[in-house]
């Protein structure tokens, strides 16, 4: 709802209406929100929120357990859609509610011309931002843009909103930063399969050894593949780490337009939008280089098919976390459960805590690097 737009007014009785999977309402105070959007999103689930729709959440925003970020409290601004009307009776509220019935109208015709506007604009499909106030033109490609925020791209780029970004004019070059979750597992899992059978039956073979010095070696049996595979698991668990803290999460010098932009189209758009579904996970071409140097750095330190092993142990451990990372910005996760904790840590990654919590598929590496998040509980 835009600034210029007068508040609808709703009853108590038509908020407690909106309890379902298909339509969801809140308060905060008299102010009303329709989170249905977002209950899917919700780091703590979305039966916390529907147990607590049409009921006033002022006091759970400010906990305890867990008090939510200015970010978050912005964040739920996008989903404002009226005012609560406690006096239905009053003359004044019967005068709004005649004064809504005779613009509903009026809103319908809005509503059709925003559609229309939308199917010219893909920038345009969600209201949640100011477009006459905001730092960028979201009516044009952002990825030019950002780079002339300077000292303000910082800040700008860690206040999310619910909004999709076109990256670039020329649609063959935003078709390419899109992904579909599943280009993931249809690319990468054939070839995790098949290397993961070339490894295991060349050690079965049992003329591979390991040598370690000149004149000593030792066998690399079959069963061995399975350690293998793990340690490559694990060394990219550290990759990933490293990546997302080192690369992603740059400081880019506020007089550098082209770190800042770079920054931008590596990470910093999905900051700005962390629910844009088509640049969740990596599309396979860039994917490609990460890969090619992760092989080649395995390659120059174990020989032959025992380097191959560990690479496609890591390799899996990319498409793993590739298909987390998707999950824990649009998945349900059971209440207590080991992605439960992953989706609320993550989330507060991106709405309070950017500068810590690098680990996706697992905390482990934030211990010793000391970049863990305060253990709050939703």
């Amino acid at each position: 709802m835009s600034p210029s737009t007068s508040p609808r007014f709703f009853t108590e009785r038509e908020v407690a209406r909106h309890c379902t999977k298909e339509s969801c309402w809140v308060l905060m105070g008299t102010r009303i929100y329709d989170v249905t959007a977002f209950l899917r999103m919700h780091p703590g689930g979305e039966a916390l929120i529907r147990s607590r729709s049409g009921k006033d959440v002022s006091q759970a925003m400010e906990g305890p357990p867990h008090r939510h970020s200015e970010n978050a409290r912005r964040w739920m601004e996008q989903y404002y859609i009226g005012e609560l009307d406690r006096d239905s009776g009053t003359d004044e509220a019967q005068t709004l509610r005649a004064r809504n019935k005779q613009t509903e109208g009026e809103r319908a015709q809005q509503t059709t011309e925003a559609k229309d506007e939308d199917e010219r604009d893909p920038c345009s499909l969600c209201s949640s931002v100011d477009l006459d106030k905001d730092l960028v033109d979201w009516r044009k490609p952002l990825a030019w843009q950002v780079g002339h925020l300077r000292e303000k791209y910082d800040a700008w780029v860690h206040q999310p909103v619910d909004r999709p970004i076109r990256l670039f004019g020329n649609p063959i070059m935003e078709a390419i930063t899109k992904t579909s979750w599943y280009w993931v597992p249809i690319v990468w899992l054939p070839i995790v399969f098949y290397l993961s059978w070339h490894c295991y039956t060349t050690l079965a073979q049992g003329t591979t050894r390991l040598a370690l010095t000149s004149g000593f070696s030792i066998p690399i049996h079959k069963y061995f593949f399975p350690v293998l595979f793990m340690m490559g698991w694990f060394l990219w668990s550290f990759i990933e780490y490293c990546i997302h803290r080192f690369v992603f999460h740059m400081n880019p010098p506020a007089h550098n337009y082209y770190l800042i932009t770079l920054h931008f189209l590596l990470h910093g758009q999905h900051h700005k939008s962390p629910f844009d579904g088509s640049r969740l996970v990596f599309p396979p071409g860039l994917a490609s280089l990460v890969v090619a140097v992760f092989y080649m750095s395995i390659h120059c330190v174990l020989p032959d098919i025992l380097g191959v092993c560990v690479f496609v142990g890591g390799l899996g451990g990319y498409v793993v976390y590739d298909m987390i990372h998707y999950y824990l910005h649009y998945g349900s996760p059971k209440k207590g459960s080991y992605l439960y904790s992953l989706k609320a840590y993550h989330v507060k990654h991106h709405f309070e805590h950017q500068r810590s919590g690098f680990g996706i598929t697992t905390t482990f590496w934030d211990h010793p690097f000391n970049t863990t998040m305060p253990d709050e509980k939703f």
